[in-house]
């Protein structure tokens, strides 16, 4: 058996990730945030990453099925409903997805009928709910940690959105508001128990490559979407 690795060097392997990967160093995404797409290349985006939204919540329904216990298991359900809604709380991420759509002009039947989706994005997609389906649980949540990452960048997103797109209707910006707010506790709690139960080099190695996928995951999105509406440059 591998030697026990100290866990400080495990977030510091964790982050590096993040700074290295992560897609807000894509070029698609940082000509989002400087204001340079059309109407048309902003809502290729939002179609393409709902069907990335959407998958939330089918790929935490697999992790969940393979957690170790019942008190985590009460924990991660959470997200589900972050994402999905309840039966008396219909709203989550996902529909917060679709008010956006509705923002930049789309119809939800326009989005959630996914023609426009990318192949690439389906294929990365796809890879990520299977990855979920498949791999130990450890490295399911690891992949999980872009939520690291992501709030600032949805600050950054939002501010440049709310300057740079003016046609876009503010009220459909919800749920970068509220991811903002849940994705730290949920980076968190994931971040525990990664650090918590990757107590080998080997258990730590395959953490941070779960991490380096799902952000390769997010990257491919991206790629996909700048291909499909001719943003390469």
């Amino acid at each position: 058996m591998s030697a026990v690795a100290a866990p400080e060097a495990l977030v510091e392997r964790l982050r590096a990730v993040g700074d290295e990967r992560y897609h807000d160093k894509h070029p698609f995404h940082r000509r989002l945030v400087a204001g340079e797409l059309s109407r048309d290349q902003v809502r290729a985006w939002v179609v393409n990453r709902y069907y990335y939204q959407k998958a939330i919540p089918i790929k935490d329904a697999y992790i969940l099925a393979r957690l170790p216990s019942r008190e985590y298991r009460r924990v991660w359900i959470k997200r589900i409903t972050d994402h999905d809604g309840t039966l008396t709380e219909k709203g989550g991420g996902t529909e917060s997805w679709l008010a956006l759509a509705r923002a930049v002009g789309l119809g939800d039947d326009e989005t959630a009928l996914e023609q426009a989706v990318a192949p690439g994005t389906r294929f990365a997609v796809d890879a990520y709910i299977n990855f979920a389906r498949t791999r130990p649980w450890l490295e399911a949540v690891a992949s999980s940690l872009t939520e690291l990452f992501g709030p600032p960048v949805m600050s950054r997103r939002l501010e440049a959105i709310l300057t740079n797109y003016p046609w876009i209707e503010p009220a459909g910006l919800a749920y970068f508001e509220r991811r903002i707010v849940l994705a730290p506790h949920d980076a968190a709690q994931a971040l525990s128990w990664v650090t918590e139960h990757a107590v080998t080099q080997d258990a730590q190695d395959r953490c941070v490559l779960a991490l380096r996928f799902k952000c390769d995951v997010l990257w491919s999105i991206l790629d996909a979407t700048a291909l499909a509406c001719g943003a390469f440059r």
